[in-house]
């Protein structure tokens, strides 16, 4: 995930004055640039960050292959949904004529059972890599990756399945909030309030 459209250039080179008319540039993206881009590049597209079944729908009616439903980890506005919250109507929109790779938040395998089961094709990891990177280098993400697999065989097999093209969105619930959200509320031992 490379920032092309910015040239790759840090942020304090981005704000220097020669700079400044084209900082512009990417609010100036278009549904026209994608195709162009698409073209000049003739591999197949992959469009992350889509959030709605309505950019769902536009990127694959301008031929979009895969349809990246990412929030950029709350990064770009942060009250949105998350990415599972969305994946839904994305998949009613798309309707199968992109693959959907889905992003966000996912820190348990039963994680990427649901959004298997809500239509997901794959699941992207980003946090727990550079966590198991950090923990134990190159070995950590493969221990990471073990715990993932571990534990979706687990849910499996509790939920009576024995592979993934079993899973429906019948295997998912809706659920509320148990707790106040806090940027370490997922680990349910962790204290109520934030660590500082």
């Amino acid at each position: 995930e490379r920032p092309m459209m910015t040239r790759q250039l840090p942020p304090t080179q981005r704000r220097t004055p020669e700079l400044a008319s084209r900082r512009g540039f990417q609010s100036r993206l278009t549904w026209e640039t994608m195709d162009m881009i698409k073209e000049y590049a003739g591999l197949p597209f992959m469009l992350k960050g889509v959030q709605t079944a309505e950019d769902a729908a536009i990127a694959v009616e301008h031929g979009v292959d895969v349809i990246w439903a990412s929030n950029h980890g709350g990064r770009q506005i942060d009250h949105g949904l998350g990415s599972m919250d969305t994946l839904s109507e994305i998949v009613q929109a798309v309707n199968g004529r992109a693959r959907i790779i889905l992003d966000g938040g996912v820190q348990r395998g039963t994680d990427i059972l649901k959004a298997v089961a809500m239509g997901a094709d794959c699941v992207a990891l980003g946090r727990l890599q550079a966590w198991g990177l950090a923990a134990y280098g190159s070995e950590g993400v493969v221990r990471m990756l073990e715990i993932l697999e571990d534990e979706m065989v687990c849910a499996m097999g509790l939920c009576g399945l024995q592979n993934l093209s079993q899973l429906t969105p019948k295997f998912v619930t809706p659920a509320e909030p148990v707790t106040e959200a806090h940027e370490m509320s997922a680990w349910v031992n962790m204290p109520v309030s934030r660590i500082m």
